[in-house]
């Protein structure tokens, strides 16, 4: 995993204690809005690498045989 998917789901995790302990409602529902945010922005650069080790792995056994 890069460090860039961890500073996302760190942020993601920050964000989501910070609604927990927030009594306002604004303010929840901001942190909870960015927590979605954050994670989603993870979910889709891992999904990113993962297709790219895929391709470099189909690459890799094609120039094999």
């Amino acid at each position: 995993m890069s460090a860039t998917i961890d500073f996302y789901l760190t942020q993601a995790e920050k964000c989501t204690a910070e609604a927990e302990t927030s009594p306002l409602n604004q303010v929840r529902d901001r942190n909870l809005r960015a927590a979605a945010a954050w994670q989603a922005m993870a979910d889709k650069l891992l999904h990113s690498e993962r297709l790219r080790a895929e391709k470099e792995q189909l690459a890799a056994a094609a120039a094999k045989g």
